[in-house]
Parts: structure tokens; C-alpha cells; sequence
């Protein structure tokens, strides 16, 4: 019989944050094995987790970034959850050729729609016809959603991203996980612990802040772990990439705006990027720009795009295989930011043209990612969050138009990878055991643990 395992994915947790501020993962590691990976690039949350469990690079698995740019719809898509889009067979998949019996939960992982896992759970929320957006999660068993809600509640969505994201959902998350990993035995289950991601990009991957947010994140990895230990289960904790303290943004839209690269067209909602009609356009992601091209010198461009203040590298071609990238879905230019920059999505030169989602937390209709979306806007945003929230109560439509312009309030960032390597992924295992050096090698080393 194989002896079932639980994967936890802790968001920017890191090597050297395993000590005293962590002592439930310290003394797993104590026990076991700890190590560092080696990051894929983009190191982002969808590529990497899609690397994690295929064990092969964006250019084969065909997830590029948080999002990119649907060329046959010519619109600009990030966040989407189906599994389909992930174009290698996840490590479940693998082990079922030989074991069809093999179950696998999902739990709150990316590409947790459409998935070939026996059980997922993802976030999902409500987009009323009114515009109201409400808190709710998907399972792919109705009873499960049901005994989950009954025992925890609602999911705190507004907890789990925007200005309020901290703690409550990594605590409802790890506790309502236990309770699903009860309901249904797997084999093999995998949960998703964002906590970290918060503070480090508000505030930088140093400071006071760091300390409390690690001692939060290890008491509720903590319940996971005492759940696993107590019902025989091996552990595994993996991590998606570490943060760079930044301190500039690069507004990579608004250069090509201004060399009249990048089409906009207006109305009511305010200024909205074109992308079928632009020659040249990016899709921004922490600390990498994929800018797509369209009639327009692209080496030109590239060489232009390499004298911009943040810019590391600039990759065009079969040069995109350098970093993992040479792929249809990937821009005709791919940009990296210096370890203290990141790519902003913003593309209106006038701030009276903004459209009407920009300071919004709004994750599917910006042409890019958006880390201002978990800052509340110094300037007024406490004030206009409560002039929403009054409106709400009465029944009257709104705005929460809270969140700041200012780019340079964006602390941390991730995407590139770091020289030193307990600054990036973690691997930590209940067992003594080799560790993969790198992401890619995760799926092969999982499957190994079944047969050794």
C-alpha cells in the first residue's frame, strides 16, 4: 500500500526563514530534509506551480505567466483556472498510468477547474448581475462544499486578496483543508498557503513585519502538519519563488504609448488598451513584461527596450529559450526587470483618461498584474472605502475605487530569480531524503518517493 503524502505550497517562503520564527517547519525540517530550489522564469505563481507538478518548463507546459495574450481572441486574459491550459500531464496523471486507483485532492492550488485530480477546491467567487462580487468557493463534489461551508463558513475571499488579504484565509484554508483531507482519503494531497504573499509585497521581503508574518504562517502550516503526523501521512513543502526588496517601477505601456506603439480606444469606463489594433503592447507580471508585436521592426524594438532604466534582459526569438520561454503563447519580446524593478501595466498618459477599474481591485479586466490591488490608497481610500461600503448597504450601486496610483508604495516583487540560493524556493520534507535542486525536478522526485 502506498503511504499517502500531503504537498504544501507555502507563497514566498524561503530556506533562511526556517529558525526560531517557525518552529513547527523547523522541526519538521529537523527530522527531515531542507533545502533550496531553483526557481523556473517566470518565477510567478502559475508558472512555477504548473513546473512543480509537470516537471517541465513553461516552453513545454505552455504557462508562460499569471496570464498573457489570447491571440485568437486579441484580448489580454490572466487568472484563468482550467487545467486544460496546461499542455504536459500533471505528476498524478503519471503515477495513474501505473496505479489508476491513485487519488490526488487539490486544494486551492492554480488550474484547479477542469482538473483530472479526483477532488478540487479553488476559489471561485460570485459576480452578481448587479456588479456585486461576492465570496464562494468551487468543488468539484457538491457534499463537500456543503460539509465545508457547514464546519468553516463562508470562504473570506476579501481576506484572500485586495487590501484585507492576511491571515484569516491561510487559517480558513489550512483548517477547512484538514477537514477535506477527513471527508475523503487521497494519496496524495496538495494545499495552497498564500499568507506570506501579502506583507512582502506591501511592505518588502525585510522588516519589523517579517517576524509576525512567519510566526502566523507556521502556527497554521502547523495544524496541517499535526494533521499529517497524526494520520501517518509524508510531508512535503515547496514554495513558488522569494521576494526582491524593489524601489522602482517601470512603466513599460506608457514608453510604448509614447512612441505610438500602443492603441487605446474610449468610452464611458474611461481609457481601455486596444490590443488588436496596437503594434506593439505589454503583458506586465511582477518582473516580466511579455510585449506582444504586430507590424511593427522587432529587433529594432528590443534594442531600444534595452536601454530602459530596470530593464536585465531583453530576449526575442529562439533567444527565449534562454530563460524557458520559447513558446506561441510568450510576447515576440520578453522583457526581465533588475532584482529593485517591476513592470507596471499601466498605458493612459493622462490620469483623467484612467479607466474606471484602475484603482479598483479588479484581477480580470487589467491587461496585467496589479500588486497596488492589496494597498489601501493613502489618499482617501479609507474614506471612499466607507462611502462604497454605505452605498452597498443601501442598496445603491459603487465603486471601490481604493486602491493607490502611486506604484513606488509596491515594496516587494518577484519574477526574477536570486543569485543566493536561501533567498528562493524552499523544499522541505518529514523525510531524510535527496532534495531536487530545482523546480523541474520536483514531479520526478515525488514519483520516486513511491517506489523507494
Amino acid at each position: 500500500m502506498t503511504t499517502p503524502w500531503t504537498v504544501i505550497l507555502c507563497v514566498g517562503l524561503t530556506p533562511e526563514h526556517i529558525g526560531a520564527n517557525t518552529p513547527n517547519m523547523a522541526k519538521l525540517a529537523s527530522e527531515g530534509t531542507l533545502a533550496p530550489m531553483e526557481a523556473v522564469s517566470p518565477a510567478v505563481t502559475t508558472t512555477a506551480q504548473a513546473s512543480l507538478l509537470t516537471g517541465s518548463l513553461p516552453q513545454d507546459h505552455g504557462i508562460v505567466a499569471n496570464g498573457w495574450y489570447f491571440r485568437d481572441l486579441a484580448e489580454v486574459w490572466l487568472w484563468r483556472q482550467s487545467e486544460t491550459l496546461v499542455e504536459q500531464p500533471m505528476l498524478w496523471d503519471r503515477i495513474k498510468e501505473q496505479n489508476p486507483s491513485y487519488k490526488t485532492l487539490k486544494y486551492f492550488w492554480w488550474y484547479s477547474m477542469n482538473s483530472t485530480a479526483d477532488t478540487f477546491v479553488t476559489p471561485r467567487p460570485i459576480y452578481h448581475a448587479d456588479g456585486r462580487k461576492g465570496p464562494d468557493f468551487y468543488a468539484s463534489k457538491p457534499k463537500l462544499k456543503d460539509h465545508l461551508i457547514n464546519k468553516h463558513g463562508e470562504f473570506p475571499l476579501f481576506q484572500f486578496w485586495g487590501p484585507g488579504a492576511g491571515i484569516a484565509s491561510t487559517k480558513w484554508i489550512a483548517e477547512s483543508f484538514c477537514t477535506a483531507m477527513d471527508y475523503e482519503q487521497h494519496d496524495l494531497s496538495l494545499v495552497y498557503l498564500p499568507h506570506l504573499d501579502y506583507d512582502l509585497q506591501r511592505l518588502g521581503p525585510e522588516g519589523p513585519h517579517l517576524a509576525q508574518n512567519l510566526q502566523d504562517l507556521d502556527k497554521e502550516v502547523g495544524k496541517v502538519i499535526d494533521y499529517c503526523k497524526a494520520k501517518g501521512r509524508k510531508i512535503a513543502i515547496v514554495s513558488e519563488y522569494g521576494l526582491h526588496a524593489v524601489d522602482t517601477p517601470v512603466y513599460i505601456n506608457r514608453y510604448l504609448r509614447e512612441h505610438d506603439l500602443l492603441s487605446t480606444c474610449f468610452n464611458q469606463a474611461g481609457e481601455l488598451l486596444d490590443p488588436g489594433t496596437s503594434k506593439a503592447f505589454a503583458v506586465c507580471d511582477h518582473q516580466i513584461a511579455h510585449i506582444y508585436c504586430k507590424g511593427t521592426n522587432i529587433e529594432k524594438l528590443a534594442i531600444e527596450l534595452r536601454k530602459l532604466k530596470g530593464v536585465s534582459q531583453v530576449l526575442t526569438g529562439k533567444d527565449r529559450e534562454e530563460v524557458g520561454l520559447n513558446h506561441e503563447r510568450s510576447g515576440e519580446i520578453i522583457l526581465l526587470s533588475q532584482p529593485n524593478a517591476w513592470f507596471v501595466y499601466d498605458y493612459w498618459l493622462d490620469p483623467k483618461r484612467k479607466p474606471d477599474f484602475a484603482q479598483c481591485v479588479e484581477i480580470h479586466k487589467k491587461p496585467g498584474y496589479d500588486p497596488r490591488e492589496l494597498l489601501l490608497d493613502p489618499a482617501g481610500g479609507k474614506a471612499r472605502a466607507a462611502k462604497a461600503l454605505l452605498k452597498k448597504k443601501l442598496g445603491l450601486r459603487y465603486v471601490m475605487n481604493v486602491i493607490p496610483s502611486n506604484a513606488k508604495l509596491v515594496k516587494g516583487s518577484h519574477g526574477v530569480g536570486h543569485s543566493a540560493p536561501q533567498k528562493g524556493p524552499i523544499f522541505l520534507s518529514s523525510e531524510k531524503t535527496d532534495a531536487p535542486q530545482k523546480m523541474t525536478e520536483f514531479a520526478d522526485w515525488f514519483i520516486k518517493q513511491l517506489t523507494t
